[in-house]
């Protein structure tokens, strides 16, 4: 299944992306490993961030329709 990634996803990405870039930099495996760690995170909350998203898009656009409808 694919989604659109929101714009909160999307700052959310941005900033994984930067951890994995410094994570790459680094020298000590220890800090590299916990970047990576928080990267993942930050890339889990860029899915869920733009699944909340969409369904709250979805139920202003049904409670719009439904408004119109009566």
């Amino acid at each position: 299944m694919t989604f659109q990634i929101s714009q909160r996803g999307d700052e959310y990405l941005k900033t994984a992306q930067t951890l994995l870039r410094a994570a790459e930099t680094m020298t000590d495996r220890v800090i590299a490993g916990q970047l990576k760690a928080l990267a993942d995170d930050y890339q889990q909350r860029a899915e869920k961030a733009s699944h909340v998203d969409a369904a709250k898009a979805f139920a202003r656009s049904a409670a719009n329709a439904e408004g119109e409808c009566t």
